[in-house]
């Protein structure tokens, strides 16, 4: 794919870091993954609130190794998940099938789903919209795979300076929450950008919040929880119309 936000943001912007960590994508052994996997609670604390989703069809786009897909699967829905990197997915259908859990995976991009109109009745987009060559694209897609009064839940980081110390500076950097390279700070995303693009496809547009560090594990690791501040990481819902 071609970044349509600049050379800089390829060179930053690293997506092999999820295929590097595919072997240990559920042992627990990855800082940065326990990471990812802590703040899955968090975000469905919040999503929890918005849709029921036993019985749903479920897209969790951008799934990686399967952390959102597998809780969306014990809650009872019917889940697809997508991503690009296919050594993370390959670990996400063994473990899947360790834990009898049926999901199905693909590999593939936001910004060209095979999937038909109005397959889905919720998308879930976490962690990814700060990622793709496309913004707008991705939109469009979730759009037109959900079925009309479908639900699209998602989480992005906003682009301010405090967004890149904390996320660039602070937890890549310094504390290696994440690895280094992993985000380009120039495609982070605002509210008002993402709402934008959000009216441009079509979406009527529901509540934001933040989410952020709420406590720790006994192993040291940050635990999440909604916050009522945007300022780093926000969540977001968006409804297509009926």
């Amino acid at each position: 794919m071609q970044d349509t936000r600049g050379a800089a943001a390829q060179r930053r912007n690293d997506l092999t870091i999820y295929d590097d960590v595919a072997a240990d994508w559920w042992s627990d052994h990855v800082p940065w993954l326990r990471t990812l996997r802590n703040m899955v609670p968090g975000r469905l604390k919040w999503f929890d609130r918005h849709i029921d989703w036993a019985g749903k069809r479920v897209l969790d786009l951008g799934c990686a190794g399967g952390f959102m897909a597998e809780e969306l699967a014990r809650r009872g829905a019917f889940v697809t998940g997508i991503d690009p990197a296919a050594q993370a997915i390959a670990a996400a259908r063994t473990h899947a099938q360790d834990e009898r859990l049926d999901i199905r995976y693909d590999v593939g991009v936001g910004e060209a789903l095979p999937y038909d109109d109005g397959a889905f009745d919720a998308v879930v987009c976490v962690d990814v919209l700060e990622h793709v060559s496309d913004l707008q694209k991705v939109i469009d897609e979730v759009y037109r795979v959900l079925t009309p009064g479908g639900a699209f839940l998602f989480d992005t980081i906003n682009r301010n300076p405090v967004s890149r110390l904390a996320v660039v500076t602070v937890a890549e950097n310094v504390l290696g929450l994440l690895p280094k390279g992993t985000h380009d700070p120039d495609m982070f995303i605002r509210p008002d950008e993402l709402r934008q693009a959000l009216k441009t496809a079509g979406f009527e547009i529901g509540r934001f919040t933040g989410l952020g560090p709420r406590g720790l594990t006994r192993k040291g690791d940050f635990t999440f929880g909604p916050l009522p501040l945007q300022t780093v990481i926000y969540m977001g819902m968006a409804t297509r119309p009926e």
